[in-house]
């Protein structure tokens, strides 16, 4: 495996370490994008830690609701996950041509209050993981999309992380063990580190490539 890059640029920007959060799509008790998640713990490169939330306990939006203000307990724990983040990292799966609905409904509770959502500002990459051959591509730019609506910075399509055919790439044990698709994620996530920390430093140019983008058939 090739080992993650280590920029001068993040070097030079902060020497502390950048709290990711990740979360995913899916409630499947052997769900790979979760288990893609888990990879990219593995995978942080320096500077970095990365903790998971799962999405099974919030309920579908209902703006009533959320205009009471009072809130269901997981979504609020959900919203101050994002709040103590310095960045996103969301897997999503491919239902019928797009996301899931649970990963759209979990962005909904937290887009809101409009104007004051802890979305709003946050850097974040997006990867998915499917047992077809477009590796989510279409649920990732719907959303790409919708995490743009709601004030997201997400990083660019270089590295381009679709795992098609996912069951393939990982293991009994739910790790994944594709080497391309391992070089990837970690890819991926210097990208990701280096935006975070260019937004930091109040650079508002468009985040570097680490590398073309790819498919990890």
């Amino acid at each position: 495996m090739n080992t993650p890059l280590v920029t001068q640029e993040a070097t030079q920007l902060s020497d502390q370490t950048l709290r990711v959060l990740g979360f995913a799509g899916s409630l499947r008790k052997n769900s790979l994008n979760r288990a893609l998640l888990r990879a990219a713990q593995e995978l942080t490169p320096d500077s970095m830690e990365l903790s998971i939330f799962d999405l099974a306990h919030i309920p579908l939006y209902n703006p009533d609701v959320d205009q009471d203000g009072v809130r269901p307990p997981s979504v609020e724990l959900f919203k101050q996950a994002i709040t103590g983040a310095d960045a996103l990292l969301v897997a999503t799966p491919e239902y019928n041509h797009s996301m899931s609905g649970v990963l759209k409904n979990a962005l909904d509770w937290a887009s809101r209050p409009a104007g004051r959502s802890p979305l709003s500002g946050k850097p974040a990459a997006i990867m998915g993981a499917t047992g077809g051959l477009w590796g989510t591509i279409r649920a990732q730019d719907d959303l790409r999309n919708v995490l743009t609506a709601t004030g997201v910075h997400v990083v660019l399509r270089r590295p381009e992380l679709l795992v098609a055919q996912a069951a393939q790439k990982f293991d009994e044990q739910g790790r994944l063990a594709d080497e391309t698709t391992r070089t990837l994620l970690s890819q991926l996530l210097v990208v990701l580190r280096d935006w975070t920390l260019r937004l930091r430093a109040g650079e508002s140019t468009t985040p570097a490539s680490a590398a073309p983008a790819a498919t990890a058939r």
